[in-house]
């Protein structure tokens, strides 16, 4: 049983381990950003010019108004117009259908424990891998990345339904759908001839990388390269509540303090959620709801979404899914990799008891802006329900309604007031003068 907590050294009965989680975050965990070129990603991160129809930036469906995600169960990319859960298909240009998954949170990724990324894990920091970086692109992928973190920004713009758009509207997508990606002339080349094209930009690149001299010699890697530093520096989170805790500060009391004694107790929230991020960056079958149009490749017909399997092909990895960071949880809903949940303590209840919860799902959890399509067809089909709860190997936890009160007052002590706004904030204008995505 958790005992105390005095200057930051955790006395507990017989857990050396829990001693060692429960220690203060440093700046050694984190690598250095430079500022400037934090501040050139900021303006890349907010700009549409890198979606292939010019309408859709990162930002779009990972704004701070939400917690670094968009308030959404499955988000709209390039075909909508709007923000959040006001963002709506565009009637003179549909999306073909909602982004498979829900759009995570970006907290804490420039940390140098953050070595697998997606829901799925299909990029991750791999020494053996030509470019230190494992992706489905394999031997396509380029070098210059300067992180995992890099290299993870870009994927979206590859993406028909995040960025790229339909082949039949812009030169970027038709790239994309010919495999044309990363050789010269390729849709990340184009994406970098754009931003390239625009004076202020130029300039910007030229002041903060000493290998860029003139426009011309940016490429897709740099802008990359910014875009992470950006989210490095701007949602580095560790100055919350627990934060002041760990560092004896300011100690936890009341629910809060109760909480954090069942997560890291009786309720075995840190088997899985441990460390100084609450996550052991691995994969965990818990039966989360699929809903909407899962993850299947173009010659497939289903709307199952497997997880890490359809990374590894091993069948323990079926329907399981990466343990996400619970830093600035109570900002991020909806939860879970399809984002079936929108209300906190309702997913701690069902996560307790995952295969159980899942049969009795409430369907008004998901968060789903009107769009053509069966986004339940997987919930209706008693042998796929019997097949994810069958993945769960978890045992169930046995919570009080006080239990779940508790826990979720710990989860809001992991909320960061920096983070809600981030440090450098949202831009008012981007040099390409398109739009920047905001929320009135």
């Amino acid at each position: 049983m958790l005992k105390s907590l005095v200057a930051g050294v955790v006395l507990v009965l017989g857990s050396p381990m829990l001693a060692q989680q429960l220690q203060p975050v440093t700046d050694a965990a984190y690598s250095p950003v430079d500022f400037n070129e934090a501040k050139l990603g900021q303006l890349l991160f907010y700009d549409p010019i890198l979606s292939g129809n010019r309408e859709t930036a990162c930002a779009t469906c990972h704004h701070p108004s939400f917690g670094t995600s968009d308030g959404v169960s499955l988000s709209f990319g390039d075909g909508a117009v709007g923000l959040g859960p006001d963002r709506l298909p565009d009637p003179a240009n549909m999306p073909e259908e909602r982004i498979p998954r829900n759009s995570p949170a970006l907290f804490n990724l420039g940390a140098r424990e953050f070595t697998v990324l997606f829901h799925d894990g299909r990029l991750e920091a791999d020494a053996a891998s030509p470019n230190g970086i494992r992706t489905p692109m394999d031997g396509d992928m380029v070098q210059g990345f300067a992180s995992i973190l890099s290299a993870q920004t870009m994927f979206p713009v590859l993406s028909r339904d995040e960025m790229a758009g339909s082949h039949r509207e812009n030169d970027v997508a038709r790239l994309v759908r010919q495999g044309r990606i990363t050789r010269n002339g390729g849709a990340w080349d184009v994406l970098a001839r754009r931003v390239a094209a625009i004076d202020a930009y130029a300039d910007q690149f030229a002041t903060v990388y000493p290998h860029i001299s003139m426009a011309d010699d940016i490429a897709f890697t740099d802008i990359s390269n910014a875009i992470a530093a950006f989210v490095e520096y701007e949602w580095r989170s560790d100055t919350s509540p627990f934060d002041a805790h760990l560092r004896g500060d300011s100690p936890l009391t009341g629910g809060a303090a109760r909480g954090l004694d069942v997560f890291y107790g009786k309720g075995q929230c840190a088997d899985c959620h441990s460390g100084p991020f609450l996550t052991d960056h691995q994969f965990h079958a818990m039966a989360a709801p699929q809903i909407g149009p899962g993850k299947s490749a173009t010659f497939e017909n289903h709307q199952r979404d497997e997880g890490r399997f359809r990374v590894t092909g091993q069948i323990s990895d079926n329907y399981a899914f990466r343990t996400p960071s619970l830093r600035n949880v109570a900002l991020t809903a909806p939860y879970g990799h399809a984002g079936a949940h929108k209300d906190l303590a309702q997913f701690v209840r069902d996560h307790a008891e995952p295969a159980k919860s899942l049969a009795r799902f409430d369907r008004t959890q998901a968060v789903l802006p009107a769009f053509e399509g069966d986004d339940f067809a997987v919930l209706d089909d008693p042998a796929q329900i019997k097949a994810i709860s069958d993945a769960v190997r978890a045992r169930p936890v046995a919570l009080s309604p006080a239990d779940v009160a508790d826990l979720v007052a710990f989860l809001h002590s992991l909320t960061d007031p920096i983070s809600k706004t981030g440090r450098l904030g949202s831009p008012s204008t981007v040099p390409s003068g398109l739009p920047v995505p905001s929320h009135d």
